[in-house]
């Protein structure tokens, strides 16, 4: 007999659905066997963690649960039997002794004959429980596709195609991967939540990238081609004359494929970034630059610069 999933879980009875998932989440960073390789206790707790969720997240096999209508299992309890369901039997007899106890289920239509079968034997078929596993990727494989390996709760692996433009949190269906099922039954499905890892430098908006990108004082000020990275590879890219920090430019196509063929777009923000060491050369151009002693850059700030 499988444990109570709300004790597996570590949760209330009362718990909301949205308590249950962090739950669930929080045992699966700490017991996937992706990270407790050989691990086989984790495994088995990670195990039990997955079924308590599949169980646990589906409010109507929750609500039947609560009633005591299934088990931890998922499976059909046996109806509970009362003194006046004996009422009227022989001394020694009960109507489940023997197969003549369940015609008056199989007798009463298809209803319930797909449980029981004709003549009274035990004919019970059922879906497996479907399986949830939680797949790191990496930012670029998220963006670009990738085809990750899967190790599913009965040690079998599977290699999963993580579509191009996959999102963080985005669930894909693994038809037949789940737990098997019963007399005969189907077996359930796996879903995998893709987790994105952050990237060093990109970040993602919609199907668009952002990146703060440091220049020269001298590509600031002359203008001229640079070489941009992108999660396709490096592009070149003009920066105009007299650019500022804070100044962004797009490169059109050079963000998230979607799903009708086109893409996002990518927006660089450029950053003036001078020497790590000062340099006197520039001290003394700075200095006797005339212009450059009049201008002020905060002259747009109004009254907040006058206080300053």
């Amino acid at each position: 007999m499988s444990e109570d999933p709300y004790r597996v879980l570590g949760v209330r009875k009362e718990a909301s659905q949205e308590e249950i998932q962090k739950a669930y989440r929080k045992l699966a960073k700490k017991l996937h066997p992706d990270l407790n390789p050989g691990n086989k206790h984790a495994e088995e707790q990670f195990k039990a963690a997955s079924a308590a969720y599949d169980l646990l997240s589906d409010p109507e096999k929750r609500a039947r649960f609560d009633r005591g209508e299934i088990d931890a299992e998922g499976h059909e309890r046996p109806r509970q039997r009362y003194y006046r369901d004996f009422a009227g039997a022989g001394a020694g007899e009960h109507p489940y002794a023997t197969a003549e106890g369940f015609s008056d289920f199989s007798d009463e239509g298809d209803l319930f004959s797909s449980i029981f079968g004709r003549g009274g034997r035990f004919n019970l078929r059922m879906r497996g429980q479907d399986a949830h596993y939680r797949l790191p990727v990496e930012f670029l494989e998220a963006v670009n596709g990738a085809v990750r390996r899967v190790t599913l709760a009965d040690g079998a692996t599977v290699d999963v195609t993580v579509p191009p433009g996959a999102r963080d949190g985005q669930v894909l269906r693994l038809t037949g991967k789940g737990s098997a099922g019963v007399g005969g039954g189907p077996p359930g499905d796996a879903f995998i939540e893709i987790t994105v890892k952050p990237h060093p430098i990109f970040t993602r908006k919609g199907d668009d990238i952002h990146l703060e990108l440091p220049i020269s004082l001298t590509e600031a000020v002359k203008g001229g081609k640079i070489s941009v990275p992108t999660p396709g590879g490096p592009v070149t890219m003009r920066v105009p004359k007299g650019s500022n920090s804070g100044t962004v430019l797009r490169l059109r196509g050079k963000g998230v494929p979607r799903a009708n063929g086109t893409r996002g777009d990518e927006y660089v923000r450029l950053k003036i970034v001078l020497p790590d060491k000062p340099d006197p050369e520039l001290e003394r151009f700075v200095q006797g630059w005339a212009a450059g002693k009049s201008h002020n850059p905060r002259r747009g700030m109004g009254e907040w610069n006058a206080r300053f």
